[in-house]
């Protein structure tokens, strides 16, 4: 990446340095998946252990790409930023420069350094998205509310998703456990402390395609979508109680049990439920498919004695990597 000592185009009101950063990271879905995009509630994890860094500046170089931008992508989930993807933070940096009243002409430089491996229900679109739109506003010096980066990320979340229900783009900047129900988060209290094991299939998932299937399903089966989300709302308001109550046993439980509900769905696979089985055979408190379906993650709560074990069985029953994310207790909420 070139960067200059000037930008053309750009005012010096927001000129204000050579390269701009951004941070952000991975999240994992404990309850809610897909009932959340009907307005039922999700409770979501961020994964700070998995992070993502955006930097980004002007080059005094002109391109024919799209968007006056050019992306690439580094670190151990290093892969080209895909079509679908690129095209969503295209359509960002566009509304970012609306927004914030930053004059086109100059082409901007994106790198973008992360370890969340794509398409596995992690938020790693969501992350890379939040990254991007710090680094831009670093780069202009200019203060971003909170408000104006989570409607900027979904921006690029309903390109790359479709209708994205807005759990990733909040959880990804987050720092504890959220709850989050029609375009609102709140953090939860956490009554107890305890150890995530998150899995990766190594199978890519579809966000899109799960929402299809399932849509489809609902279609088909009168009194389905109903169903699915009474079911889904019980399970994840009985968490937050859990949770809350720091009671470890019967918050595993809804996570077993909201496991059935995304199965009985045809969102899970073979290795999946391969991988949920040896968690639960492990130890585990409960274990879940996590994220949109069709491959993707396993995530399981086990207390920390238990924690070797899940995991030397998960990778025995397929899994290609595992990230440990402690639960810790948080009172003041």
């Amino acid at each position: 990446m070139t960067l200059p000592t000037s930008a053309a185009g750009v005012s010096e009101s927001h000129w204000v340095r050579s390269v701009g950063t951004g941070r952000a990271h991975a999240k994992s879905i404990l309850l809610g998946e897909h009932a959340v995009v009907y307005g039922a509630p999700a409770l979501a994890l961020p994964v700070p252990q998995l992070p993502i860094t955006a930097s980004a500046g002007w080059s005094p170089r002109t391109s024919d790409e799209p968007g006056g931008v050019s992306f690439t992508m580094t670190g151990s989930a290093s892969r080209q930023v895909r079509t679908q993807g690129s095209e969503g933070l295209r359509r960002l940096i566009t509304e970012f420069r609306t927004v914030m009243g930053v004059e086109g002409g100059s082409h901007l430089d994106v790198i973008i350094d992360g370890s969340i491996p794509l398409g596995r229900g992690l938020g790693s679109s969501a992350a890379c998205a939040r990254a991007v739109v710090l680094a831009l506003a670093d780069l202009v010096g200019r203060q971003v509310s909170e408000r104006t980066v989570f409607d900027l990320v979904q921006t690029a979340e309903n390109v790359v998703h479709g209708r994205a229900s807005g759990v990733d783009a909040m959880t990804v900047g987050a720092s504890a456990p959220l709850l989050f129900q029609a375009g609102a988060a709140q953090e939860l209290k956490v009554g107890c402390d305890g150890l995530f094991v998150i899995a990766d299939s190594g199978d890519v998932g579809s966000t899109k395609e799960a929402v299809a299937l399932l849509r489809k399903g609902f279609e088909q089966h009168a009194g389905a979508q109903e169903r699915f989300l009474r079911l889904a709302t019980e399970l994840t308001d009985e968490a937050v109680r859990a949770l809350a109550d720091g009671k470890p046993e019967e918050l595993g439980s809804r996570l077993t049990e909201y496991h059935g509900l995304l199965r009985a769905a045809g969102l899970s696979t073979d290795r999946i439920e391969a991988m949920v089985g040896a968690a639960l055979s492990a130890g585990s408190l409960g274990a879940k498919i996590t994220g949109g379906g069709l491959g993707g993650c396993v995530i399981a709560l086990t207390q920390p004695e238990q924690a070797r074990e899940v995991t030397r069985q998960l990778h025995e029953a397929g899994a290609v990597q595992t990230w440990v994310v402690p639960l810790r207790r948080l009172d003041h909420v």
